[in-house]
């Protein structure tokens, strides 16, 4: 029995590690610069109006809520670039975290995988004083580099 359960490990273990779906649909202010640095692309699914009047998140990809779905989406021709496949980490933050958290929904049963949406939206990152942390995503310093190397 011990010899089976063995075996069964080291076969496991040697197998590649497949992402497994956030347990959460949400991620707090607190955790954005954690998430941005393993790789999470953040979409600002705010208005224009609205970033006028809260300010903007320097590194969020900024994409309308009715747009968000399609630019997402890996079998869409008209797909981000960034968006290769299901597992791609999105954090969706809206003004303050309901249209977001509406939109989260709806883009797990299109099948993305890894999308959560900011609680307290955009408030709440401003609040906790996390503004900056985005601009440290590794999309944002791949086109920093790109740019400055012309």
């Amino acid at each position: 029995m011990r010899a089976a359960l063995v075996s069964s490990v080291s076969a496991s273990t040697s197998a590649p590690v497949s992402l497994l779906p956030l347990a959460v649909e949400r991620t707090y202010p607190t955790e954005l610069a954690a998430a941005v640095a393993r790789g999470a692309v953040v979409v600002d699914v705010r208005t224009n109006a609205q970033r006028d009047v809260q300010g903007t998140l320097p590194g969020a990809l900024a994409i309308s809520a009715e747009l968000v779905a399609d630019r997402l989406d890996p079998s869409n021709p008209g797909r981000l670039a960034v968006a290769v496949d299901q597992d791609v980490e999105w954090i969706l933050v809206s003004a303050e975290g309901d249209d977001s958290h509406r939109l989260v929904t709806g883009l797990q049963q299109q099948g993305l995988r890894r999308v959560t949406h900011m609680v307290g939206g955009y408030d709440a990152i401003k609040a906790a004083h996390m503004v900056r942390a985005v601009t440290q995503a590794q999309h944002i310093l791949a086109d920093v580099e790109r740019v400055t190397a012309h």
